[in-house]
């Protein structure tokens, strides 16, 4: 399970496009805290440390412990904004949380047990159909990942989400069972090698109807011919 982000932020005082830039030169980014009932925070946080939060995985499954101010706030990150040519993050939305709170996120799929697949050991391709699925979970013990294991399956099979193994109180949003990885066999090699040439003189030429001549065929004489 995650084991959440601690963060320092500031209240902000101005809001608007003047206020966000100012806070971009100073290496901060304007965020806002809203959720639970409660009136939305407008907050600052320091641009370098979001940034590899975002990098270093785990960004919107973690649970946020925000000092603003003194005031201890536990949240998620639900949305984030970047600069479309920079890339930059320039933005970020926290949902305020609770040990009662429950959540849907994605949450990345790991495959495990290839070595144990007998169409894997015997040339079958491992092919994950998802990367990740969207589950319902406490907001304080959401996954980091979960794992699918193609342990003991055979060429053609295909492991559906039902048999993914949830933490206690986790569910998936989708009811139904879905793909997530399958076992094909091996595509056949094409050779590059070209088709020999073929020799014409020892191609079998079939008229449909009488000689050449009558169709027209045979090349027409020369009157000056001597």
């Amino acid at each position: 399970m995650a084991e959440g982000f601690a963060l320092k932020a500031d209240v902000r005082e101005r809001t608007g496009k003047g206020a966000a830039r100012a806070l971009r030169r100073n290496g901060q980014i304007p965020a806002v805290i809203y959720g639970n009932n409660e009136p939305p925070l407008p907050i600052a946080v320091p641009f370098k440390e979001m940034t590899l939060a975002l990098y270093g995985g785990g960004f919107l499954t973690n649970v946020w412990q925000i000092d603003v101010g003194g005031q201890k706030v536990q949240a998620l990150a639900r949305d984030f904004q970047r600069e479309p040519v920079k890339d930059k993050l320039v933005h970020i939305d926290f949902l305020r949380v609770t040990a009662k709170s429950r959540v849907t996120v994605d949450v990345p799929i790991s495959v495990v047990g290839e070595g144990e697949s007998p169409g894997a050991i015997n040339g079958g391709v491992v092919n994950q159909v998802e990367y990740t699925v969207s589950v319902e979970a406490p907001a304080t013990n959401i996954p980091d990942s979960l794992e699918v294991s193609v342990a003991g399956a055979e060429m053609g099979d295909t492991i559906l989400s039902d048999k993914l193994n949830l933490p206690d109180g986790v569910t998936l949003t989708n009811d139904e069972p879905f793909p997530l990885v399958t076992i094909s066999a091996p595509v056949a090699e094409v050779s590059d090698e070209a088709p020999e040439d073929v020799d014409p003189e020892a191609t079998e030429v079939t008229s449909g109807s009488g000689d050449a001549a009558s169709d027209g065929d045979a090349p027409a004489e020369d009157d000056n011919q001597s």
